[in-house]
């Protein structure tokens, strides 16, 4: 079993940042892979980004590309998302996720991971 936390998340004015962190308990191995996905009120879950934890370039959704950026500190579990230029539009509630399934290519589909965390909201004011 894996256990995920996230924290970080919070209320911003447009064109701030915020920094989410995944703290992974339990279980884990090298061929994971560590997904971030957000859910807006009334839409569906959707894919933001995601990571190796063995290394490797991440995989972002066009809608945070160059914005956004996924890091990982394999000595503390930890994933974390730097969430930089805030919309609006990027207000939804944030997912941390494990799929404990190596694939060769990081999945934007979130039946692939087995494991969720609790979720943090990320607020983004006008």
């Amino acid at each position: 079993q894996v256990q995920l936390v996230e924290s970080g998340g919070g209320l911003v004015q447009a064109g701030g940042s915020l920094r989410l962190s995944c703290a992974a308990s339990g279980r884990t191995l090298m061929t994971y892979t560590m997904g971030w996905f957000r859910q807006a009120p009334g839409k569906e879950r959707e894919f933001v980004g995601a990571i190796w934890w063995s290394g490797g370039s991440p995989k972002y959704a066009d809608s945070v590309k160059g914005r956004f950026t996924i890091s990982r500190d394999n000595a503390e579990k930890t994933v974390h998302l730097q969430m930089n230029s805030l919309k609006p539009e990027d207000t939804a509630v944030y997912f941390c996720a494990a799929d404990r399934d190596f694939t060769a290519v990081l999945s934007t589909d979130s039946k692939a991971y087995d494991y969720w965390g609790q979720g943090t909201q990320v607020t983004v004011s006008s």
